[in-house]
């Protein structure tokens, strides 16, 4: 199994549009964090895709150990 790279220690605030198709950087090695630029291809590692259900800013985890999968659940605060 693929160990991600923690991009940072803490999430990051991002603004959604309802609707939208969004990729999260699951491997930590994206240079447009916290979304996928293709930078995976050689980790093992996936982007994981999800859609907006509403307009709002939203908490994207940035350490890649989240137990809610794109969402930032506070897992960074045990790193």
């Amino acid at each position: 199994m693929s160990v991600p790279t923690i991009a940072q220690k803490g999430p990051y605030p991002v603004q959604v549009e309802a609707g939208k198709s969004y990729y999260w950087c699951s491997c930590g090695l994206s240079e447009t964090q916290p979304f996928c630029n293709g930078s995976h291809a050689s980790s093992g590692l996936s982007p994981i895709k999800f859609e907006a259900a509403e307009t709002r800013t939203i908490y994207l985890c940035g350490c890649k150990n989240s137990k809610s999968g794109v969402f930032c659940d506070g897992s960074h605060a045990k790193l």
